[in-house]
């Protein structure tokens, strides 16, 4: 049975704690008492920040200002599982979002708009605890599905229904020097692009400006319009700016003045996330992208960082991965489950995803003005994180 507190609504109150009485049987067979679960906010809790910091596995997307920036576009709703009372040092948590929508309806998913979201729990007594706290919530609460989207490889002993969907991931790794990473780029694709970016005269500028992201965001509407996806609300990167800090960096690419390739990246702890890019299809030739992405490595390795995070693609994208790959970028899966009561949860609201009902979207968008298009993203977005 699991007791919890009332006062968990609404967004950003104080923490509130679930019990349970559940046993479970360990690894000896014998039956024990799962430990005490309790919820809490990472907007409000003290200890969050400097967990973070500690815990080896801690990403971006883990942040305060990452989740904060969730909560404020979106209004989903941070809470986090942990086995670790409030009067003791965090060590452990299952940081999920809250999204609440009458349209693909009620789940927790860890985390919307993330590449990818570790637990950070490293005892199997804790997981378990936790896993089973989640069980029973799922069908109090009535949630569709529980989401996670974890960098290792395998599941959660939670005994629901689940269906997975893959993704390819990119790191490269920045420890050997400058000279070696650059000699490790595919010769012809990126080290000759990137010398092409610097003859053709192509200027560079970074920062956090709103002229910056006036230019980033006109160029994203051009790459959405062109893949037939709606654009992001301008808010996210706004707000990705305000509460992420000055880890956030607009870079763009000039040519002759004119915007043409335009990037977001995020640094956090020992690694710099490449999180979104556009550019002006006309002048792909010049190599705005390859500047952008050279640039952002050559920083991070200058700062000492240890890994540069290319993040997550499609399945089916398979140029993308081929051009990931040929930074010198090491290749893994990526597999996003979700656990559900009933039949497996289906993923037609996943923008990305391959499925008929998804390209039937994509050919409708395509022939809408950009105007309309930009109004369907502002109010899908929060529905499909």
């Amino acid at each position: 049975m699991i007791v919890e507190a009332t006062n968990l609504m609404p967004p950003r109150l104080e923490t509130a704690p679930v019990y349970h009485d559940a046993t479970d049987k360990g690894e000896s067979g014998n039956e024990a008492a799962l430990k005490q679960v309790y919820i809490v906010d990472p907007l409000q809790d003290p200890r969050w920040d400097e967990f973070l910091q500690l815990h080896p596995r801690a990403s971006l997307f883990h942040s305060s200002g990452w989740l904060r920036a969730l909560a404020m576009t979106y209004g989903y709703r941070p809470i986090a599982y942990t086995t670790c009372r409030f009067d003791e040092p965090l060590c452990n948590a299952a940081v999920f979002c809250q999204v609440e929508s009458w349209l693909t309806g009620r789940r927790l998913v860890a985390l919307p708009f993330s590449d990818h979201c570790e637990w950070l729990v490293d005892k199997k007594e804790d997981t378990r605890a936790i896993c089973t706290t989640l069980e029973q919530a799922i069908e109090r609460e009535r949630w569709r599905y529980i989401e996670l989207r974890p960098l290792c490889i395998g599941g959660l002993p939670i005994p629901l229904v689940r269906s997975q969907i893959r993704y390819t991931f990119h790191e490269l790794d920045l420890r050997p020097k400058l000279e070696t990473i650059f000699a490790n780029f595919h010769k012809s694709s990126i080290q000759r692009k990137i010398g092409r970016a610097d003859r053709e005269g192509l200027t560079y500028c970074e920062g956090s400006s709103d002229l910056l992201l006036n230019h980033f965001y006109r160029l994203l509407r051009m790459t959405r319009r062109r893949h037939r996806l709606p654009p992001q609300p301008r808010r996210w990167f706004a707000n990705l700016i305000q509460y992420c800090g000055d880890g956030v960096k607009i870079r763009v690419a000039f040519k002759e003045g004119r915007p043409v390739a335009a990037m977001i990246t995020a640094r956090y702890k020992d690694t710099m996330v490449y999180k979104y890019g556009c550019s002006d299809a006309r002048f792909n030739r010049f190599g705005g992208m390859h500047l952008l992405f050279w640039n952002s490595i050559r920083e991070a390795k200058n700062s000492g960082l240890r890994c540069f995070d290319f993040g997550r693609t499609d399945a089916d994208q398979q140029g993308l991965i081929t051009f990931k790959g040929r930074w010198g970028a090491t290749q893994s899966v990526l597999d996003y489950s979700r656990y559900s009561v009933g039949a497996s949860s289906n993923h037609i609201f996943d923008l990305s995803a391959g499925t008929w009902k998804v390209k039937a979207a994509k050919s409708v968008l395509s022939h809408l003005p950009s105007t309309v298009v930009d109004r369907i993203g502002q109010a899908l977005y929060g529905h499909v994180g």
